[in-house]
């Protein structure tokens, strides 16, 4: 399958690096291990690089030790080929020594690749330049001030091109002189479909799945269940205690192994994105979007220039307290389960977002 981003007669085996913010252990996917698992599938030679887990991390118990403990100290391939590599620090990025080729040397992992794809600001530093001819900045947030805004300053300066998760994004990084492209995040449509045709509706319950952090509207969840009181509202996250009193109608289950999310989210009716009016939830393009509504569920979100209504699709945004109790109402008047929705959701698969992005590295300089 390496013919489709070269010559056919090009046997080579290309190697692509992934600059990542997240790891591939815990409790959340996100889109460079999605992209890292295809390009591996497709036969590329794949190196998953993330945040380091430093020492404070450790101490401060941001990370636990049951989240370290989970985690490979040594480069670890998986089943689908792709090597992962999680540094260990003193001190957290971007404090201390630690530099991306240095820790490929110490791994015995060869640092020169057809292509490098960053989307961690935090990981930059002038080592990262050298290891190819092809260097991508995928920005997957919007970063308005601080240490990250001018890393990404640095890394914008030195790439070949920019692929951004949403218009937003692509918006906040001012005027490119390099080629760019907006390419969305995608769903694993496969995993999350329901394998075998629905003949009853799903039950009365409303779901969300994943960080439960500042940009997490609990308010508006509180709201929804006190309108809802036969509703269950399922909240499954990595453990936060919320800052307010909930209806006993929500329930906290705590994170969700990936793996289990297509049937916990097959028990359910509507996905739940309330998000905060955090200002850096503008640019967020949430892959639960996407697997909610692969899943079979209607979908309810705040509205932000990203997520917006696609009454077809079966999604229906809010953006003030009245407009969420229509919102809801709506989506719970939706048939279930969502097919249109699932119909939707199947043409934004992680094959065909790769697919976009062989295609924009085989355009840059260097590839």
């Amino acid at each position: 399958m390496i013919d489709q981003v070269g010559d056919p007669a090009d046997t080579t085996v290309r190697r692509i690096l992934l600059l990542s913010h997240t790891h591939a252990f815990g409790a959340f996917r996100v889109g460079s291990h999605h992209y890292a698992r295809t390009l591996a599938l497709r036969g590329f030679d794949v190196v998953h690089l993330s945040t380091p887990i430093s020492l404070a991390h450790r101490v401060t118990r941001r990370v636990t030790r049951a989240e370290d403990d989970a985690t490979p100290r040594r480069p670890h391939q998986d089943d689908d080929g792709v090597t992962h590599v999680i540094p260990r620090t003193v001190l957290p990025r971007p404090s201390g020594r630690f530099r991306v080729q240095r820790e490929l040397a110490r791994h015995n992992i060869s640092p020169t690749f057809d292509a490098v794809l960053i989307d961690q600001p935090l990981l930059w530093d002038d080592s990262v330049r050298a290891l190819s001819r092809t260097l991508v900045y995928r920005p997957t947030d919007l970063y308005p001030s601080g240490i990250k805004q001018k890393l990404q300053r640095e890394i914008i300066r030195a790439a070949d091109g920019v692929v951004t998760t949403s218009a937003e994004v692509h918006r906040a990084l001012g005027t490119l002189h390099v080629p760019s492209l907006v390419l969305e995040n995608g769903v694993d449509a496969a995993r999350f479909t329901f394998p075998e045709p629905e003949t009853a509706p799903r039950p009365a319950v409303c779901a969300y799945v994943g960080a439960l952090d500042e940009r997490f509207d609990w308010q508006q969840v509180a709201s929804w269940a006190k309108a809802h009181p036969v509703m269950r509202f399922m909240i499954a996250g990595p453990h936060r205690a919320p800052p307010i009193a909930l209806p006993p109608n929500v329930e906290l289950l705590g994170a969700v192994a990936y793996d289990s999310l297509p049937a916990f989210l097959h028990g359910a009716r509507v996905g739940l994105l309330p998000l905060s009016a955090d200002p850096l939830n503008a640019g967020r393009s949430p892959m639960k979007l996407y697997e909610y509504l692969a899943a079979g569920l209607s979908v309810v979100a705040r509205a932000t220039p990203v997520l917006q209504d696609d009454v077809e699709a079966g999604v229906f945004t809010y953006s003030d307290d009245a407009d969420s109790a229509a919102a809801i109402e709506r989506a719970l008047s939706r048939s279930s389960p969502n097919t249109p929705g699932t119909q939707y959701a199947t043409a934004q698969s992680w094959d065909a977002k790769t697919d976009a992005l062989v295609a924009f590295l085989a355009g840059l300089p260097g590839w």
